[in-house]
């Protein structure tokens, strides 16, 4: 399997992405798709609470639409999703400098 970066991603999944509509509908399109998380939710409480097997293809599959979505919401507000994956990990870098742990959870301010 062939291994995709973030710019890529974004590129190849802006081909999907619904031509000339306004600004706004593409936004609110994109961001209501958003609910695909509810999907991933309700797979993940079966298996957690109703004793229904993991399935991760399904679990995998639910991941690709949010990413999708979040890959068409950037897209729509010309933002770089690569950007967006490296100052989040800049932020976690700043707030666990040594790995995440219960205590500095506690002590961090929000």
């Amino acid at each position: 399997m062939k291994i995709i970066d973030f710019i890529d991603y974004q590129k190849q999944a802006a081909r999907t992405l619904k031509p000339n509509r306004p600004f706004e509908d593409d936004l609110a399109d994109y961001a209501l798709g958003l609910s695909e998380a509810g999907e991933l939710q309700n797979k993940l409480k079966k298996y957690l609470y109703h004793a229904h097997p993991l399935d991760k293809a399904e679990i995998k599959e639910e991941l690709g639409d949010l990413l999708w979505y979040m890959a068409a919401i950037a897209t729509t507000l010309d933002i770089d999703l690569s950007d967006v994956a490296t100052e989040n990990i800049e932020k976690l870098k700043k707030r666990y400098p040594n790995g995440y742990s219960d205590e500095k959870s506690r002590e961090r301010v929000i």
